[in-house]
């Protein structure tokens, strides 16, 4: 006995038009992912360039006491509101020269919006440019700086250990 229904070859039913459900949903899901990412970079603002100055800044600093204590020379740091600068303290010329012969501690301009202060060395508010010491014997002194931008600011604190903190000012 034969099949009932006969056996064609290379016939298929045509297959219809357009996409698929879960064509679709991957491509809503994707668009979805791709907006959130752009609004969340527009909302940021300045805050990731902010974060990265500041985390640059106190890589910066624990770099200097460190260098301070290897090389057996004293170090120090002035801060604008456009910038930093290091400096090296020469004891044949009793003077502060200023750091070029080390790409860490390279002066630094701000990009336009960011500016910078220093807020306090050993508890005492500290005037405009002053400096901020970083001794060859390792105590130094816990000194706070920040960052602003707009709205946002970044704190940077250093202890007497030579660590450095960054945090968003207000936690």
């Amino acid at each position: 006995m034969g099949r009932l229904i006969p056996r064609t070859r290379g016939a298929r039913r045509p297959r219809a038009a357009g996409f698929t459900l879960v064509e679709i949903l991957v491509a809503l899901a994707i668009v979805a992912i791709a907006s959130t990412a752009a609004w969340l970079a527009w909302r940021a603002g300045s805050g990731p360039s902010l974060r990265s100055e500041a985390e640059r800044f106190a890589g910066a600093i624990e770099y200097a006491a460190q260098r301070a204590q290897w090389r057996h020379e004293d170090l120090g740091v002035s801060v604008g509101a456009r910038g930093w600068r290091f400096w090296r303290r020469d004891t044949d010329r009793r003077e502060w020269i200023p750091v070029a012969d080390d790409d860490v501690l390279a002066a630094r301009t701000l990009p336009e919006g960011v500016s910078f202060a220093s807020v306090s060395v050993a508890g005492r508010p500290v005037p405009p440019e002053a400096q901020v010491t970083f001794r060859a014997s390792g105590r130094n002194d816990p000194s706070s700086f920040v960052l602003t931008s707009g709205e946002a600011s970044m704190n940077v604190e250093a202890d007497p250990l030579n660590r450095v903190a960054v945090a968003a000012a207000g936690r």
